[in-house]
């Protein structure tokens, strides 16, 4: 294994008119640490499997540095920078069998025939594929998707490179197929101790498989964190409507500092909107006096249903109830203040609310993130 050091990498592709003036990859740097799995994630064309495709010398650079194990690797050839990738599509050679795909990398290289069969049964029994049955003489046809796939991080595993590259590799399996093979993936890291640059635009496969995230938009990083501090503490408003499903609720308004603390008052074309005291956290976090512009972020699972009491730190919330989305074993609040539209998600599949009436919940008002509304940048993080 091997760290891989990316330093203000960028890409352009001159021939494409769309494009023109702009860099699929936008300086991007990122350092993955030895042993590290990392996951580039974001949406479709924001550069990120353009990014992976310049690691493992698919591409040409425009400019930047890449190093892995210390080595730049600029000008260095795809089969001499010891990598492995593993693609969306498999790949697989049809008219093989799953022995002789696995092995054929090593074949091309020269390894003796019996340190082939060593690799590739200790790879093929890792990867279930030896176990009920064996599948090493079976062609590609005759596999599922998944399998599929095992044949695939086998070809890869066999040749124990630096760094594992992997594209999107589950896109083509059904949902419960993709959560096995999340698992596996993980399991297979642990097993290996590897160095793994994972893209993908599934964020629940990044938030569940990352040691630590890169999320990418129009070709620029927007935050490089753990999972659990890219989604507590978002970088900007990008990143916070990106990560999460429902996404995070934003509403505008103004804050001003009032007397008994820093108050949020929603922005409403008409009629009087929310008024919010924030709790006494944000007073280190808002150096300004006065009042300002800002967007206020809170989670849907962060806007409870009202039982009668207002904790500290909290904020009531009326407002209208659209529709009611059930989703096991949860529900979806669709709400309409007098300015915004929001999403409360609540534990109880069954409640007590009914479409059409008014509400009242409860916002956890220190769970909110506050953010510029000209630059997206977070004030709070």
């Amino acid at each position: 294994m091997a760290a891989v050091l990316i330093e203000t990498l960028c890409k352009n592709f001159p021939g494409d008119k769309e494009a023109a003036g702009k860099l699929a990859v936008d300086h991007v740097s990122f350092q993955v640490e030895a042993g590290e799995f990392v996951v580039l994630v974001g949406p479709s064309g924001c550069g990120k499997s353009t990014t992976l495709r310049l690691i493992a010398g698919l591409e040409e650079i425009s400019s930047g540095t890449i190093t892995i194990g210390g080595k730049k690797v600029n000008d260095v050839l795809p089969k001499d920078r010891d990598i492995a990738m593993v693609f969306q599509n498999y790949a697989l050679y049809p008219h093989m069998s799953v022995y002789d795909n696995m092995a054929f990398g090593l074949t091309l290289r020269g390894l003796p025939s019996g340190e082939i069969r060593s690799r590739v049964e200790e790879a093929a029994a890792i990867l279930g594929l030896t176990s009920p049955d064996n599948l090493l003489t079976r062609k590609p046809k005759a596999l599922s998707g998944g399998q599929r796939q095992r044949v695939a991080l086998g070809r890869a595993m066999v040749r124990k490179p630096k760094v594992f590259l992997f594209d999107e590799p589950l896109s083509n399996l059904d949902a419960k197929m993709r959560v096995e093979m999340r698992d596996e993936i993980v399991q297979l890291h642990r097993r290996v101790v590897a160095t793994m640059i994972y893209v993908t635009h599934d964020q629940v496969e990044a938030m569940t498989m990352a040691d630590r995230i890169v999320v990418m938009n129009q070709g620029r990083v927007q935050q490089i964190s753990p999972p659990g501090e890219l989604y507590e503490s978002p970088a900007n408003r990008f990143v916070a409507s990106f990560i999460g499903s429902p996404p995070m609720n934003f509403l505008r308004g103004i804050l001003i500092a009032a007397e008994n603390g820093m108050e949020f008052q929603e922005t409403c074309p008409e009629g009087t909107g929310i008024r919010w005291i924030l709790p006494d956290s944000f007073q280190g976090k808002w150096s300004r006096s006065g009042q300002a512009e800002v967007i206020l972020g809170l989670r849907p699972e962060h806007l409870h249903p009202f039982r009668g009491q207002t904790p500290p730190g909290h904020g009531i919330l009326e407002a209208d109830l659209r529709r009611i989305e059930p989703i096991v074993p949860e529900t979806i609040l669709h709400l309409k203040t007098a300015g915004h539209t929001l999403l409360a998600r609540v534990p109880e599949l069954k409640t007590s609310f009914r479409e059409g009436e008014k509400v009242r919940l409860l916002a956890d008002l220190g769970r909110a993130s506050l953010f510029c509304p000209e630059t997206g940048d977070s004030l709070t993080s």
